[in-house]
């Protein structure tokens, strides 16, 4: 690995001091104030693209569940903070892109249980440059941000990623909490992720027929599958071309529940060429969906595109007169 391309940048945070110790799990909530809103709310939309084909609409607003860890980060992280905790450890590592919220509340969580955050970002090239605004926040909240090739962040799952990540950088301090920081993957889609997904799928299971979720890593959409029960079915928009993402739910209720759980699809027509790629036709759509409701801003990475397909999948007659679909709404902008 390219130590050079690894080197914190310079405008990352100053790391948080860790405390004597990790929170409790069971202090664990009282130290992320304020208390999450769960369940989050179901709002009702009445849209005449919608309506006029006999499909009520719902909003599940995960994004107000917590100010600084909302929507589907409240529910995969609070699982994994409470194993680190439970672990004694005083230090986070995880991965993400440039524009990852995962990055981003991770540094929050870290900064409100006085924990370190490593951040290892995708992307050597954004050494270079300026952070942009979901950068600048993590290193507000005091992640150290590491940026390493591609090629790099692929090798992200070997053992000894973290020594070589920061060797030679940090001195042996850094080394060594590096080593001994809790791991939390990509998009933070783990087992313990899953399970904690699966309460957003009970709080649907009587009140929607399909329950919709934007997909990056596919934490979300494996727990709501398994959660909502039968008779339901979840519908997971991916946000990034490559149709692995079968492969990696799949892979992720194993790992969970030890083989699949629940009925759930993906269609894969609407990432709009890549994560985070956005053009006119999706911030027009985004401008005048927010409009037509009086919503706020939609989020555009996961949450606009989301509403599109959803848009569009009604008008070519995907979803039965007389049922209800829940779009999730895993963020805000």
């Amino acid at each position: 690995m390219n130590s050079s391309a690894s080197a914190p940048h310079p405008h990352s945070g100053s790391p948080c001091p860790a405390g004597d110790g990790a929170p409790s799990a069971d202090g664990l909530l009282t130290a992320l104030a304020p208390p999450p809103l769960l369940p989050s709310p179901l709002q009702e939309i009445r849209d005449e693209r919608f309506t006029g084909r006999g499909v009520r609409l719902l909003l599940k607003r995960d994004d107000l569940i917590h100010p600084r860890l909302p929507g589907n980060k409240w529910r995969k992280l609070v699982p994994n903070l409470r194993a680190a905790a439970e672990g004694g450890h005083t230090a986070l590592l995880t991965f993400g892109g440039a524009y990852s919220n995962h990055l981003r509340a991770t540094a929050a969580a870290g900064r409100m249980l006085e924990l370190a955050t490593i951040g290892v970002v995708r992307g050597d090239e954004l050494a270079r440059r300026p952070l942009n605004a979901s950068l600048a926040q993590c290193a507000a909240d005091g992640m150290t941000l590491h940026f390493v090739s591609r090629s790099d962040y692929r090798r992200r799952h070997e053992p000894d990623f973290a020594d070589r990540l920061l060797g030679g950088t940090d001195g042996t301090d850094g080394m060594q909490m590096a080593r001994e920081a809790f791991r939390i993957p990509e998009g933070g889609s783990n087992s313990l992720a899953v399970h904690g997904c699966t309460a957003l799928g009970e709080e649907l299971r009587d009140r929607t027929d399909v329950a919709a979720v934007a997909c990056g890593t596919g934490g979300t959409l494996a727990g709501l599958a398994a959660g909502l029960g039968a008779g339901r079915s979840a519908l997971g928009i991916p946000v990034l071309r490559g149709g692995f993402l079968a492969g990696d739910v799949g892979e992720l209720q194993r790992s969970a529940f030890g083989g699949p759980r629940g009925t759930w699809r993906l269609d894969e027509r609407f990432h709009f060429g890549g994560y985070a790629r956005v053009d006119r036709e999706l911030d027009e759509f985004a401008d005048d969906f927010a409009a037509r409701h009086a919503l706020p801003p939609l989020e555009r990475v996961y949450v606009a595109k989301l509403l599109f397909a959803l848009t569009a999948l009604v008008e070519e007659g995907a979803f039965a007169p007389g049922s209800t679909v829940t779009a999730v709404v895993t963020g805000r902008r």
